[in-house]
């Protein structure tokens, strides 16, 4: 069966209210902007959203808050957007704020088929709050560890640079950061790429996610690649000046 599917609303097909989604991306590097506006005119709700941020208040995630499709936000960042923090301080939608290195491990867990993991992140703090906690002793020293579940996911939807239409991956720069071990968790696994090639014009070296993790490829178009915040210098006056330099 080609994985290979002809627009971006034919990858999204099946999701639909209520699904548990997993989306790629750091800040706005990397994240599947084609499948977000997709879900957007699609109108599905009550949604809960995995990701290592909630986008701003006009792009990304920030798109689906917009329209109170998301029910459930599950994070490690929240800052940059208005209108999340109105939902969540309202109450509208519900949130689980996870430290960044938990997620990533709770998304790996899930991609390795481990049902959960021990972590000493969080322990003693809200974060630890109902949950279990073991004591292990590792390299010699003895300490409480938390149990956190791997997360169970309908949908992971990634963005890669480059995809072959076998679903292997290449991803660039910081848009590695979650996308390979989201694109491993999900029990359907959607890619986004810029450039759709032929299988073998990938070289098996480069690759980062293997096909066998994606069950639907699209090439994408349109990208914005915004920058979440620019920070520039103000401009210096240099005056020339004539050094002497005296060797004696």
């Amino acid at each position: 069966m080609s994985k290979v599917v002809n627009n971006v609303d034919e990858a999204i097909r099946d999701i639909n209210d209520g699904a548990n989604i997993m989306f790629g991306g750091f800040g706005l590097c990397g994240i599947p902007e084609n499948c977000i506006a997709a879900l957007v005119r699609k109108g599905v709700k009550g949604l809960t959203c995995i990701s290592n941020n909630a986008g701003v208040d006009d792009f990304g995630l920030g798109l689906l808050l917009q329209k109170h499709q998301i029910k459930k936000m599950i994070a490690s960042y929240v800052g940059e957007n208005a209108e999340f923090e109105r939902q969540m301080l309202s109450g509208e939608m519900e949130v689980e704020l996870v430290p960044q290195g938990t997620l990533a491990t709770r998304c790996m867990a899930a991609g390795y088929g481990m049902p959960a993991i021990f972590t000493p992140a969080g322990v003693g703090t809200e974060v630890a709050q109902g949950k279990e906690v073991r004591k292990f002793k590792f390299n010699g020293v003895e300490k409480d560890y938390l149990m956190e579940y791997a997360f169970d996911a309908d949908f992971a939807i990634v963005k890669a640079w480059k995809g072959d239409t076998e679903g292997n991956l290449i991803y660039r720069a910081t848009a590695r950061n979650f996308n390979p071990v989201m694109a491993m968790a999900g029990k359907i696994t959607i890619a986004e790429v810029e450039h759709l090639v032929q299988p073998g014009e990938l070289n098996p070296d480069h690759i980062h996610t293997p096909g066998i993790y994606v069950h639907r490829i699209f090439q994408g178009e349109k990208f914005e690649k915004r920058i979440e915040q620019r920070t520039v210098r103000k401009k210096i006056k240099l005056h020339h000046k004539l050094l002497l330099f005296d060797n004696r």
